[in-house]
């Protein structure tokens, strides 16, 4: 990846370069994974070292980490951004709201950098965390997001409408997916089909294709900052880039119709008449 970055000979501005910590590169010491402040301090750098590169401008916490007390992950990631200038800013993925809430809570009081992007899954079949579950840390905290999985692992690029293709990952990785194909054969995965069939109509009446359709969906929402794109070649990442000249034509009767089509709209917890 540094080698690349030198390559494509981009200013260093112009780019947002992110890296994770958690769970290490498959060694399985007790201190090669976690958020312990060994590990974050020890493996941003490791990943700073295949990186070539001397800082990111995120590191993610990439899961929560139940067996390290909270106060001491919030000081081990100020530790690499204030002391050790390995990076600009700290992020979570996968947390809970209650999660990023202790921890921004802490970093307020103890006067340490608080988590400021959180990285969760969100597409159209992956709803509730996102637009319920995390709903009070974006307007408490104004967290940024970047968003993964957004076409739901190619199942709303519309190629498994007529089966699996051999060239799929679900045709290559088999045995790993063995429990996505079985849900995809029955009848929930045979459902969502029938949703991406329909999605399909609307995004080629608005001159799309469906996957566009979709990172366009999930791009709209006002608390997506970043959508991560899972592209291989460069044809795909300019493909799916055209994503951003339809959010402008999903107008409120636009996406009132999506909704239609999906049926998952995710319910807010009964607040019983009392309103914050």
């Amino acid at each position: 990846m540094g080698q690349a970055l030198k390559e494509l000979a981009w200013p260093r501005d112009e780019y947002v370069l992110t890296t994770k910590v958690f769970f290490g590169t498959g060694r399985k010491e007790p201190n090669t994974r976690g958020l312990s402040r060994k590990h974050v301090v020890e493996g941003l750098k490791s990943s700073l070292a295949r990186l070539q590169q001397p800082y990111v401008d995120i590191v993610f916490a990439h899961r929560p980490d139940p067996v390290t007390p909270m106060l001491e992950i919030v000081e081990a990631f100020t530790q690499v951004i204030r002391n050790l200038n390995l990076a600009y800013y700290w992020g979570t993925s996968e947390w809970s709201a209650e999660q990023i809430t202790s921890a921004t809570l802490l970093a307020e009081k103890h006067n340490l950098i608080a988590p400021s992007v959180e990285q969760p899954q969100y597409n159209a079949f992956t709803r509730e965390k996102f637009e319920v579950g995390l709903a009070p840390v974006f307007e408490k905290f104004g967290l940024g997001t970047t968003i993964w999985s957004p076409l739901a692992s190619g199942l709303l690029t519309g190629k498994y409408n007529d089966g699996i293709p051999e060239d799929s990952r679900y045709s290559t990785n088999s045995t790993f997916f063995a429990n996505d194909i079985e849900n995809l054969k029955g009848p929930v995965g045979q459902a969502k089909i029938e949703k991406v069939r329909k999605l399909t109509a609307v995004a080629e009446r608005l001159g799309f294709k469906v996957h566009q359709l979709a990172l366009a969906w999930a791009a709209k929402n006002p608390n997506v900052s970043t959508v991560i794109l899972g592209a291989t070649k460069v044809e795909q990442l300019v493909d799916n880039i055209k994503a951003l000249d339809l959010i402008d034509l999903l107008t409120p009767d636009i996406m009132e119709e999506i909704e239609g089509i999906l049926d998952n709209k995710p319910k807010s917890p009964a607040n019983y008449g009392r309103f914050r």
